[in-house]
C-alpha cells in the first residue's frame, strides 16, 4: 500500500515513472505539469516582469488578451493598460521584498511597483481585488497571439463597473 503522501497509480505506475524518467521530473515537478495542463486548459503560462528584473511573475491567461484601457486618473498618468486574472493564476516568482503600495481614493486598488525601476507590472484592480491586473507590456516575448483593447471610463468608475457586462466577474475561475 502507498505510503502517507502517496497514491496508487494503478496500471499507469510504469507510465508515470517513464514520463519523470523520460522530462527529467520529480514526482512533484510531474505532477504540477499534469495539473496545469488540465486546470488551465486553454490558456498559456505568460512569464514577465519589471525592468530591472528584480520582480517575476508567471500568469495562466489566454494567447489572445483582453486588455483594458482606463482613463481613470491614476492609469492616465502610468498609461495602465492590463487584462484581469483570477489570484488562482497568478504566481510571483520573486520580489515581494522588493515591491511597494500605492493607494488613493477608496485604497481598494492597491498599485504595486518594483522599489527598484518603479515599473508596474501587475496590481490589484478596485474592480477586482480577488485578482490581479497584468500590464501586457511587462510580459516576456512569445506567448501572447493578439491583443484586443477596450476603453473603460474610469472617470466614472462607479457608472462604468456597473454597465460592463463581464469586468466584476474576470477574476472568477
Amino acid at each position: 500500500p502507498p505510503g502517507p503522501g502517496a497514491f496508487d497509480l494503478g496500471a499507469q505506475s510504469g507510465r508515470w515513472a517513464a514520463f519523470q524518467e523520460r522530462h527529467r521530473l520529480s514526482c512533484e515537478e510531474a505532477a504540477r505539469l499534469l495539473l496545469d495542463a488540465y486546470e488551465y486548459r486553454g490558456l498559456v503560462k505568460h512569464t514577465g516582469g519589471c525592468h530591472c528584473g528584480a520582480v517575476r511573475f508567471e500568469v495562466w491567461a489566454s494567447a489572445d488578451l483582453h486588455v483594458f484601457n482606463c482613463n481613470c486618473s491614476i492609469c492616465t498618468k502610468k498609461q495602465n493598460r492590463h487584462f484581469i486574472v483570477p489570484a488562482s493564476r497568478f504566481k510571483l516568482l520573486k520580489g515581494a521584498d522588493n515591491l511597494t503600495t500605492y493607494t488613493f481614493n477608496t485604497h481598494r486598488a492597491q498599485h504595486t511597483f518594483c522599489k527598484t525601476c518603479g515599473v508596474q507590472s501587475f496590481y490589484t484592480p478596485r474592480s477586482n481585488p480577488d485578482g490581479y491586473g497584468i500590464a501586457p507590456h511587462c510580459l516576456d516575448d512569445g506567448t501572447v497571439q493578439t491583443i484586443v483593447t477596450e476603453d473603460i471610463n474610469g472617470k466614472e468608475w462607479e457608472k462604468a463597473v456597473k454597465e460592463h457586462k463581464t469586468i466584476r466577474d474576470m477574476s472568477k475561475p
